[in-house]
């Protein structure tokens, strides 16, 4: 069993509790099918990084995986200048906690993007369009870009707002 980069993007969809959907209308929200959705859920299941049957995310092995696992297994380049979708910590979960240092920011690249910035791969082809359709996991995402092709500084940052959030969204 090996995990793939899709199923990063359930997990955190999956954090974010609230009611409990259909593996098709997970997929809708994600830009996803319901197959790939139920595939993801099941090697997140083997991994150890969702609770058996419910669904339910096991949030301190999550927060861990993020942080240690993601950028070795998922790693990030920038890339070309590109407009997109503000990522990492340009994206509005961290924009406000960094002086500008004049670098261009890290953007997912879209056609209808309002950025410009160096592009940065997303976890997932449907992550912009899954941004967009949900704020919170829109943050996630951005907090786990940080994570992925950030310093030192902005890697912390991230994982302490990460975890925050992940906490703030707990079901139980």
């Amino acid at each position: 069993m090996f995990l793939k980069a899709q199923d990063i993007v359930a997990a955190l969809k999956l954090s974010l509790g609230g009611d409990l959907l259909s593996y098709a209308e997970l997929g809708q929200e994600m830009g996803m099918s319901a197959s790939e959705v139920h595939a993801a859920v099941r090697r997140l299941d083997e991994a150890r990084l969702v609770e058996p049957e419910s669904k339910i995310v096991r949030r301190a092995v999550l927060i861990k995986f993020l942080v240690h696992g993601v950028p070795y297994a998922f790693p990030a380049r920038t890339k070309e200048v590109t407009r997109g979708m503000p990522t990492a910590w340009a994206a509005p979960a961290l924009s406000g906690k960094f002086q500008s240092s004049g670098q261009m920011p890290p953007v997912w690249p879209t056609p209808d993007g309002t950025v410009q910035g160096v592009a940065v791969k997303p976890l997932y082809p449907s992550v912009p369009g899954a941004a967009q359709r949900d704020s919170a996991l829109y943050e996630l995402l951005s907090l786990v870009d940080a994570i992925r092709i950030g310093r030192a500084r902005e890697r912390q940052l991230a994982e302490k707002e990460l975890t925050n959030h992940l906490k703030s969204h707990a079901t139980a």
